[in-house]
């Protein structure tokens, strides 16, 4: 039996109305099923989960299926499965989502045909029966480029705002080089930090095109839809991402890049708050003024002016007690 071409990582938590779609779908990637490898974690489920993992590990030559008695988030889950890839190339699915036949093949020969670092692709959002196609922002395909050129203009989406770990695949290399993992314990926004990192360290990577990635969206139990302590971790996440651009070698070129995407998912995140209950909201309000205080005044002020009003006058309050404690 040939040794595995791609692993594929995929945690999931209480995933069993919709993860034996996604796993139906990793059976038809490779005309050679030897060529994938599965890495399943088991994230703490409370449903049949598990028994649907176990299930189809028994369709791969080379499966895993990791169990978690409590839920260690999803940053801890991927890292557990990065300890077991095998092959030249891996990535990531999560347990409500699904791809197109030989989507996996195609990404992979791509990579090795351009030689980067990683491949990024669109993606198809699904909400009920509405689909909705989702492009990559970077205008030149199949191009291999440098990933630190693709983090600005700071007030335009660009790659870093596109942080989606399974909209795409990566050479082992990326692994080795310490790039793949993700902050332990994020239960929230752990994509944010590991995108920065991503761009700001790795050497190559390309948008391509391939059979598509179906997103679910609206599922009651993605963190998208809670707004319980979970939420919270968005500012860890953010002072992360403040961190690694701080000691970047190029940091006042990229700070106003990651002034702009802290500006911009904190108002996201307040707006979100209002559905939380009182002492939660206080500390999201407290945790993002912190977030606030930290960036440079200049770099505020230029992106405050672009923003749109209704996210200016949501930052508005925060924003006057950083210029008076100032």
């Amino acid at each position: 039996m040939r040794a595995p071409l791609v692993t594929v990582i995929l945690p999931a938590k209480d995933a069993g109305p919709y993860i034996a779609t996604t796993l139906e779908t990793l059976t038809r990637q490779f005309d050679d099923p030897a060529a994938l490898k599965l890495v399943m974690i088991d994230d703490g489920s409370r449903d049949d989960t598990g028994q649907l993992m176990r299930r189809y590990a028994e369709r791969f030559p080379h499966s895993a299926v990791l169990t978690n008695p409590r839920p260690q988030g999803l940053a801890s889950a991927r890292n557990q499965g990065l300890a077991h890839v095998e092959g030249e190339a891996f990535c990531f699915v999560d347990g409500d989502d699904w791809m197109q036949p030989h989507r996996l093949s195609v990404l992979a020969e791509r990579l090795r045909e351009l030689d980067c670092d990683f491949v990024r692709t669109d993606h198809v959002t699904v909400t009920g029966a509405k689909r909705a196609l989702h492009r990559a922002p970077q205008p030149w395909r199949e191009r291999v480029l440098s990933p630190r050129d693709a983090i600005l203009p700071e007030n335009e989406p660009t790659m870093v705002d596109y942080p989606f770990a399974w909209a795409g695949m990566f050479h082992r290399r990326v692994l080795d080089a310490g790039l793949a993992a993700f902050s332990p314990g994020l239960f929230t926004a752990e994509d944010r930090p590991w995108i920065w990192r991503l761009h700001l360290e790795a050497e190559s990577f390309a948008v391509v095109d391939a059979p598509a990635l179906l997103y679910r969206r609206g599922v009651a139990t993605s963190l998208t839809q809670i707004r319980d302590r979970r939420q919270l971790d968005f500012v860890r996440a953010m002072t992360e991402v403040l961190d690694v651009v701080a000691s970047d070698r190029d940091a006042e070129r990229f700070l106003p890049k990651a002034t702009w995407t802290v500006l911009a998912l904190s108002s996201r995140h307040l707006v979100r708050s209002r559905r939380m209950t009182r002492s939660l909201r206080a500390e999201m309000r407290s945790g993002i003024l912190g977030l606030l205080e930290r960036l440079p005044a200049d770099d505020v002020a230029g992106v405050i002016g672009r923003l749109d009003g209704p996210r200016r006058r949501v930052l508005a309050p925060l924003l006057r007690r950083v210029g008076s404690d100032a």
